[in-house]
């Protein structure tokens, strides 16, 4: 069996061709079933907590992010598509959503005429700027304050874990004054 990398080539899944599965055992199902649902649930949350705060989904927020971090340069929009895990396609047509909110916008590349470049405008910086503290506390609230520091260090190892094994890395958060 193989399964998709976004985007790129399939990853073969070791195992899935044997005639018997290797079953999860009881303790293993309990826990896939309190991560697929709490990962969901979070991302659910923290999605609704941004567009009632903000009028933002999270992958318009985490476009934003990933933008301000780059500075007036830009990024690549192939680039941006690898650095938030999503297909090219998706990350183009939510670009185009926040450029029509006048959020982003778009340029060729200065070295490579058939690259486009995504920028974070002014307007775009002062609604990450209304988001951000408001997205950092509903994370808080959601996660970093209702686990011990441990288990969030735990999680963000298992998540860094299961990034590498796909052959993805996540890049560094840029740090705040």
């Amino acid at each position: 069996m193989l399964v998709a990398d976004h985007g790129k080539a399939p990853v073969p899944i070791d195992g899935a061709g044997d005639v018997e599965p290797h079953w999860l055992d009881p303790g293993q199902q309990r826990d896939w079933r309190a991560t697929i649902t709490g990962m969901t649930f979070l991302m659910r949350a923290l999605s609704t907590d941004l567009e009632l705060e903000v009028g933002l989904s999270m992958a318009e927020y985490e476009l934003l992010v990933r933008l301000s971090e780059a500075g007036c340069e830009g990024v690549r929009m192939a680039e941006l598509a690898e650095q938030v895990a999503h297909s090219r396609s998706r990350v183009t047509h939510t670009i185009a959503r926040l450029e029509r909110s006048d959020l982003v916008e778009r340029l060729p590349a200065r070295d490579d005429r058939r690259g486009v470049l995504a920028r974070i405008t002014p307007e775009g910086w002062a609604l990450l700027a209304e988001a951000a503290p408001r997205h950092v506390a509903s994370v808080r609230a959601r996660l970093v304050d209702v686990v011990t520091p441990e288990q969030l260090h735990a999680l963000g190892d298992v998540m860094r874990s299961t990034l590498h094994a796909a052959g993805l890395e996540i890049s560094e958060p840029a740090v705040l004054p």
